[in-house]
This record gives structure tokens, sequence and C-alpha cells, in this order.
């Protein structure tokens, strides 16, 4: 599929717009890889937005060129030696703070302006009981919109909107209503 919508300007209308915005924040891991190439100047820290992480490489990097300079003998290893240790730690660090950082861009960008997720949110259940509960309660709604079965317990506070309204059924409860009141007619016929 073409890229060619991540270029679209919808000028702030709907999730297209949300998403093209989103795409165009997001950092990726290929990316990420590439500028650690850079690490003596922290160029994945400046990249994944970790200024401070930058400058220690910064600051690492220059006290090593200085001492190699300035020092005799083998001195520049002492400041060099923790800069190396700090680039092998980050070539797994890239992979969770692109996920991190990614995760939370989409969690500002679906959020209404002053909202915060829960505490504790992870974006995803924390238990296998919350699933498990949630899935069984989604069976329940699917199951009472069968034609001619009956609805779950508590079925009509879900029927309603959030003003309270009682929502308008969907094509597939509208279809059983109407076979249900054929019946009746022939039944009452016959």
């Amino acid at each position: 599929m073409s890229k060619a919508w991540k270029k679209l300007d919808l000028e702030g209308g709907g999730l297209q717009a949300v998403n093209a915005r989103l795409a165009s924040t997001m950092r990726s891991r290929p990316a990420a890889y590439a500028a650690w190439l850079l690490f003596p100047v922290g160029g994945h820290r400046f990249y994944l937005h970790e200024p401070v992480g930058a400058v220690a490489f910064i600051a690492g990097s220059a006290a090593t060129a200085a001492l190699a300079v300035l020092a005799p003998a083998l001195w520049w290893l002492l400041p060099a030696a923790p800069v190396a240790a700090l680039a092998a730690f980050d070539l797994v660090w890239i992979d969770r703070r692109v996920t991190r950082y990614n995760k939370e861009l989409r969690m500002r960008a679906f959020l209404r302006k002053g909202n915060r997720p829960p505490q504790d949110y992870r974006g995803r259940y924390t238990s296998d009981e919350d699933a498990q509960r949630e899935l069984q309660e989604y069976q329940e709604v699917k199951e009472g919109e069968r034609p001619g079965q009956p609805g779950p317990a508590g079925a009509n506070d879900r029927d309603r909107d959030a003003g309270g309204k009682r929502r308008m059924p969907s094509f597939n409860e509208q279809e059983a209503m109407l076979r249900q009141m054929r019946q009746r007619r022939q039944d009452d016929e016959d």
C-alpha cells in the first residue's frame, strides 16, 4: 500500500488526520539504530528525545578526546570505557525506548486535551482475569443480538447511549424484529 496518505493535509479533521500526524512523529527502530552509530555525539538519544543522555555521551566523548590529545599514555581510556559501556547498554535500550515513545505518542494523540490515562495504565489488560471478564461480557452482548435469543442481564443499560436515550437497534437486531413480527402475523392468520 502506498504511503502517500501520510503526506495528505486534511486540515486537522478526522481520524485520518490524527493518524497522519501520528505517523509523521513516531520513531522507527532502524533510524534509531542508524543514529546509534553516531553514539559519540549522542545522535540516537537526540532522535529519541532524551537530551540528558545525549549530553552524557557528548561530555564523555569530549573528555576522551581531550585526554587523548593532552594526557600521556592511555589515560584517554578512563572516560572512553564508560562511554563504550553506555553505548553497549543503549543497543538494548533503543528497542524499549522506541516502543515506549511511540506508545506515549499514541496515547496523547487519542486522548482528549487535558485528559490523562488512568494511573498504572499500560495500554493493555493488566491480568488474564480482566481479559476473560471483558471477553465474557462481549460474548453475552453478541449472543443477545442473535434472533430469538433473550438478551443478557442488564442489557437494558447497554441499550442506552451516553445521554440515557435508547440507542438505535443494529441492523441484525432490526432484521430479527421484522422476522418475529412476520412470524406472529402468520401465526395470527392461521
